[in-house]
């Protein structure tokens, strides 16, 4: 089977993908159906684990969602005041999306997108071995948006749209594809966003 990134949606998402922080990006051009974008460096937290792609999202979930909702080492600081405390205390950090997965040697790779302006230096440690931070150099990519279902079917009509647009247009790619899955399972199929990227060479 072709090997794909595939970006998984968190359970608690809301309906609506707006709601959620998503990695900082520039639309630099638009034709058909498709955008190509530039995307900035973002900081991820990521976990590999000894699972297929379909396992390894629902496994993954609740190590990288413990490590955002506070199983991490770090200090709060609060503003100042009379009297003034410090301590350290686990950072709870908001919800982001999307999380992303691909396989590499031993195992596959989940990744968590931290939200904007954490840095690897500001980020808390992880108190779960399993989980690491690392800096994503950002990059350019084509995209094509979609609404309905997760099947293979529909993505694999949309990649052929995406694919036949750019030859077209004379844009080359490099890499595998990426299935962007920005809506909880439970989101009716005509309102979620799905998206296919594609790295620009």
């Amino acid at each position: 089977m072709r090997r794909f990134l595939l970006l998984v949606t968190l359970a608690t998402m809301p309906l609506f993908s707006h709601a959620i922080e998503e990695p900082e990006y520039e639309v630099i051009r638009k034709f058909d159906k498709v955008e190509l974008r530039h995307y900035a460096p973002y900081v991820v937290a990521e976990v590999v684990l000894d699972a297929s792609a379909e396992d390894a999202g629902s496994q993954a979930f609740p190590i990288l969602a413990g490590y955002i909702f506070g199983k991490n080492k770090g200090e709060k600081k609060y503003a100042m005041t009379a009297p003034v405390t410090q301590t350290a205390t686990p950072v709870r950090m908001d919800m982001t999306a999307p999380v992303t997965q691909a396989a590499v040697a031993g195992g596959m790779r989940v990744q968590f997108v931290l939200p904007k302006g954490v840095t690897l230096a500001t980020a808390p440690e992880p108190i779960d071995p399993r989980v690491h931070l690392r800096l994503e150099p950002g990059g350019n990519w084509a995209v094509i948006r979609y609404s309905g279902t997760w099947s293979r079917s529909n993505y694999l009509d949309h990649l052929r749209q995406l694919k036949a647009s750019l030859e077209a247009a004379g844009v080359a790619t490099q890499g595998e594809p990426v299935l962007a899955r920005y809506n909880a399972p439970f989101t009716p199929w005509f309102m979620r966003r799905n998206e296919i990227w594609l790295a620009l060479r």
